[in-house]
């Protein structure tokens, strides 16, 4: 046990020891304790909880349930690992307002064509309360977040990469190829003895043969793998071919439907990959440019939305009596960086403006003049003047080819984060 966890130990059993002689009630309150984590605790009463729900969830997922203490054993590791997150997350400053919670769960019920009423309906029927549900995507929410500032700030992608990835893999805008993805993961930790890695392929291999030989996938999953997903039954959901983590793709490409590969070894361990299901489809990219100008109206201390519509809409009776836009915009139009050029921001693809602009943008034809439209630049008004289509493939598949490197680099970097914050935190599990 290093310094640091040891004296981790002693300072929190110390404030135990005050609890409980000062108040002979708190054990009793507290309930028994499940594992500390760190300076912290996860208690029986919290793990029985989350049991509960993890066990409806498979129960209507049609798969067979495991013991329930393998269940235990894999809720009690995750809950470990959120707690972990959570307290980094805490000593980072990261925090969600209740205001971005209603809204993604506004926005979540919107997608599914519900209402917030029945969308709460609907989560009850499933054995969750809506403060459940909001408190899980906090956690959520902000393990994203923290995981974005440790891990996605640190990840690049270069030029070179993007070119030597399509000079290796041409074929990747000819056909998209989609994989759902089925993985387990046996951990070896860093560090770990000859005896330890044997151990764990072994076991890999064991799962395998199991998995060939007619086990279900999601059950062995849920028993036996170490990774994040184990509890969903270790799906990884659809991945395109070329969005899968760098260490699969030689192995998926060229495995068929329902086929289980054979113990894959990496930094974090021993993974089993299963293909679920396989589609493709042939991936065609054009968009319109557009070219637009505009003029902007601030608001501040003296001149109020109200005043600025009122601006606009003053400025537009001018155009349409005749006077000159780019006359006007250089007069009256705040956003000085185009006023100059006579309002012009000249051609702009799909993504590059602020979305309340770009909506309205994208309702007029060309030549008519918007009604005056707000978005936090301020107010504006918008002129067409012309459109085009063009073949944005080049463009765009280099695009995909450094979101699919990044999110490659992102996904194998979090997996070995994951288990070093692990190994290195001060864990113990009560029987």
């Amino acid at each position: 046990m290093t310094n640091r966890a040891l004296k981790t130990k002693l300072i929190f059993f110390f404030s135990v020891f005050l609890l409980v002689n000062s108040y002979p009630l708190f054990c009793e309150v507290l309930g028994k304790i499940a594992a500390v984590v760190e300076d912290d605790v996860i208690l029986e009463q919290e793990l029985d909880k989350e049991v509960t729900v993890i066990i409806q969830r498979i129960r209507t997922s049609n798969t067979q349930i495991p013991p329930e203490s393998v269940i235990r054993k894999q809720v009690l590791e995750k809950m470990i690992i959120d707690k972990l997150q959570r307290q980094l997350a805490e000593k980072a400053g990261i925090t969600v307002t209740e205001d971005m919670l209603n809204n993604s769960a506004a926005d979540i019920a919107q997608r599914n064509n519900m209402s917030l009423e029945k969308f709460r309906e609907e989560l009850q029927k499933q054995g969750l309360s809506y403060k459940q549900f909001l408190e899980n995507m906090r956690n959520e929410i902000i393990i994203n977040q923290l995981r974005g500032r440790e891990i996605g700030s640190r990840i690049k992608v270069t030029d070179k990469e993007v070119d030597h990835f399509l000079e290796t893999q041409e074929n990747i805008s000819a056909e998209s190829i989609q994989y759902h993805l089925g993985h387990i993961l046996i951990a070896v930790k860093e560090g770990a003895s000859s005896s330890e890695i044997q151990k764990a392929e072994n076991k890999a291999e064991n799962i395998v043969k199991n998995l060939r030989t007619g086990q279900d996938f999601a059950q062995a999953a849920i028993s036996e793998s170490e990774d994040d997903n184990a509890l969903k039954g270790g799906d990884l959901g659809w991945r395109n071919a070329n969005d899968i983590p760098t260490l699969f793709t030689d192995k998926v490409s060229i495995m068929h439907k329902s086929e289980v590969s054979e113990p894959i070894r990496s930094p974090s361990g021993f993974h089993i990959i299963k293909i679920l299901d396989i589609k493709g489809g042939l991936d065609d990219h054009t968009i319109t440019k557009t070219k637009v100008r505009h003029i902007l109206i601030k608001t501040n201390e003296l001149i109020d939305d109200e005043e600025a519509r009122k601006r606009l809409l003053e400025i537009k009776e001018r155009i349409l009596h005749g006077e000159d836009f780019a006359s006007l915009a250089r007069t009256h139009s705040d956003d000085k960086g185009s006023a100059l050029k006579g309002g012009s921001l000249d051609w702009v693809n799909p993504g590059d403006l602020v979305r309340p602009f770009e909506d309205a943008m994208d309702k007029l034809s060309i030549n008519q003049l918007s009604e005056p439209i707000q978005s936090q630049f301020g107010w504006h008004l918008i002129q067409v003047l012309d459109r085009q289509n063009k073949d944005n493939s080049v463009e765009h598949k280099r695009n995909q080819v450094r979101e699919i490197i990044r999110k490659r680099k992102i996904e194998e970097e979090t997996e070995l984060w994951m288990r070093r914050l692990r190994d290195e935190a001060y864990v113990e599990v009560y029987p």
